[in-house]
């Protein structure tokens, strides 16, 4: 039986690698989605809002440039809602914050697959833009290394950091946390591979694929919340 100071020092599921290698699989795929279905751009970050943003108000184009605020605001508010409900939702007593984000995930891709094609793509880009900001927002730190679920440019970054530690001080530990990011960025790359495989056959609805990274963190986690970390649920994960 575990004691209440091994409990204590131990990594929360919710901080565990294999729940971020599933995070990073899913973003990969609503990546793909939005880039091949829903208007050919990347919802799962606000740097390409703010550049199309400042392009269109150069050239003049100020209702184009102006309608950036929506997806820009969307992600705000995902920040917003990430960062005000997981302490209402702690004294509910059953999930964490973390996992009931999971689960709202999942229903919102459930009812973007309904939607069709025909629909003006910036309504999926705004729903995507959202939930991808909650999930960045909510996930940080997978057993102490300091991650993003939903793009790739800090992973590689960190992979050219650990290279350089190796190669001047043949620092292992440096070594081995480069090799963590190099798998976040496999899984990212594996999840735009298989949707964009598959979205001429699904269509709308490819963006399902998504879920089912998600279905399995889900488990993960609300296990852990119901039996194995039932009494940490107080407890937050590190980096918040």
């Amino acid at each position: 039986m575990e004691t209440a100071e091994h409990l204590k020092h131990r990594y929360l599921a919710c901080e565990r690698k294999g729940v971020f290698l599933l995070l990073m699989t899913s973003a990969g795929m609503m990546g793909a989605y939005t880039y091949n279905l829903r208007g050919g751009v990347f919802c799962n970050a606000q740097t390409a809002n703010v550049v199309l943003m400042g392009m269109a108000l150069g050239k003049g184009q100020w209702r184009e440039g102006l309608y950036f605020l929506i997806p820009i605001t969307a992600y705000i508010s995902g920040a917003f809602v990430s960062e005000f409900f997981p302490s209402p939702v702690k004294k509910m007593g059953l999930f964490r914050w973390d996992t009931y984000l999971i689960g709202a995930e999942m229903l919102v891709l459930l009812l973007v697959g309904f939607i069709p094609l025909t629909v003006t793509d910036r309504v999926v880009q705004v729903i995507i833009n959202f939930i991808c900001s909650m999930q960045y927002n909510t996930f940080r730190q997978a057993e102490g290394v300091p991650m993003a679920t939903t793009f790739c440019t800090n992973h590689i970054r960190q992979m050219g950091i650990s290279l350089a530690k190796y190669a001047r001080h043949r620092d292992r530990n440096a070594l081995e946390r480069g090799l963590v990011h190099l798998r976040m960025v496999g899984c990212f790359l594996a999840g735009g591979i298989v949707l964009t495989a598959l979205c001429g056959l699904l269509q709308a609805k490819a963006i399902w694929l998504a879920i089912l990274p998600l279905l399995v963190n889900f488990l993960i986690l609300a296990h852990a919340d119901l039996f194995q970390e039932h009494e940490l649920l107080e407890e937050k994960p590190a980096g918040h």
